[in-house]
């Protein structure tokens, strides 16, 4: 992303002197729908990739934990950072009505976990605490688009068309649907895979439930990442117990490894080359600078609040909850979101907001986790 980011900084300070050279290249990057690229195309295939390690015995001792930190964590990190925003911006004298606030809040708060999970390979944390964040990135993932879609059918049908009733049925419509389609995607994947030993005919299996899978969740209009995390789980637990042999799971895991690695350096390095895009305005940088911070503080308090609210105080330290903060990225999927924003007269503002964070996010919070986690346990031990 790094190299991305300088490239697309170099294609811009070269445009004021040669804009001849650059124009070529901006009518490339402005052809790709990175939007459509990243929800279509790479998302179903890196949460499948990614839910591929997590060990279901492991999700199962923390599960209660996850799933109250991605449902209840990322509904209040929406409100806070929603509400924050919204006063931010008429300090600033560039204000963005609530509803669209709230928008920003939903597409910002869940973790990436296709970044979260990169960095944490190289952290040395411990599996307990390693599980509670890939866990928590992996299902609030789902449960933030759930709540961006949900918002962004509110903004285009007026609040007052769109009650708690139709708000609730929605929400579970796509969250429900999500993790029930993706049990009927895995559990279909094992009777298939088990039926056979060919590991060729099973990495194709994986294959066809991925693209098959998310493409019929589009259809029916439920949660394809949850749905996609869901069948990972099954096919990285169940099918690889019971329905491989050695020599498949074998393959299977590095077909998906490899897989998983060079769609992440295509994201990344998109992600880099997209800020040619970004509206360098002083007033947007000065808002993304202050909302960076924002974003870190209601991560903290979204976590905080969720483990008093359900007293998991006693199985997570403050430690604990300050390196699921820091480690808690964003990625390519909140940029995807804001880009898929309908035009308003405030997506710009929103969608060079979000390319800032991201890129503080991944560069200055991935580059320096390990060292934050190593400060935190000299702490504690000290």
């Amino acid at each position: 992303m790094i190299m991305g980011s300088i490239t697309a900084l170099g294609m811009i300070f070269i445009s004021y002197f040669f804009p001849a050279v650059t124009h070529p290249l901006r009518e490339r990057l402005a052809q790709i729908d990175f939007s459509e690229f990243l929800l279509g195309v790479l998302l179903s295939f890196l949460l499948f990739a990614g839910s591929l390690h997590v060990q279901l015995a492991d999700l199962k001792k923390s599960a209660k934990v996850i799933i109250t930190f991605a449902s209840v964590g990322t509904l209040i990190s929406t409100a806070v950072v929603g509400i924050a925003l919204y006063y931010l911006t008429i300090f600033i004298a560039l204000p963005i009505p609530f509803l669209y606030c709230l928008l920003f809040g939903a597409l910002i708060s869940p973790t990436d976990p296709i970044a979260v999970m990169g960095i944490l390979k190289e952290a040395g944390l411990s599996k307990d605490i390693e599980t509670k964040i890939v866990g928590e990135s992996l299902i609030n993932d789902g449960i933030g688009v759930v709540i961006f879609v949900t918002i962004l059918q509110i903004v285009a049908v007026g609040h007052e068309n769109f009650g708690v009733i139709d708000i609730t049925l929605l929400f579970l419509q796509e969250a429900v649907g999500g993790v029930v389609t993706g049990l009927l995607i895995g559990y279909a994947g094992f009777i298939l895979m088990k039926s056979i030993d060919h590991f060729q005919t099973e990495i194709l299996i994986s294959l066809a439930m991925v693209m098959g899978g998310y493409s019929f969740c589009h259809y029916i209009h439920v949660s394809g990442p949850l749905a996609m995390v869901v069948a990972g789980i099954i096919t990285g637990n169940t099918g690889a117990a019971k329905a491989m042999s050695d020599n498949t799971r074998d393959y299977l895991g590095k077909f998906w490894e490899v897989t998983d690695e060079i769609l992440n350096a295509i994201l990344f390095m998109l992600i880099g080359l997209e800020i040619v895009f970004v509206d360098f305005r002083v007033g947007y940088i000065l808002i993304s600078i202050i909302t960076v911070v924002l974003i870190v503080l209601s991560r903290f308090i979204s976590l905080y609040g969720t483990s008093l609210l359900f007293r998991f105080k006693q199985e997570i330290s403050n430690n604990t909850l300050k390196i699921m903060t820091w480690g808690g990225l964003r990625g390519g999927i909140s940029i995807a979101l804001a880009l898929s924003i309908p035009p308003n007269p405030y997506k710009e503002l929103i969608v060079s907001i979000t390319f800032v964070i991201v890129l503080v996010s991944i560069v200055g919070q991935g580059l320096t986790i390990e060292r934050f986690i190593k400060h935190i346990n000299r702490k504690a031990g000290g």
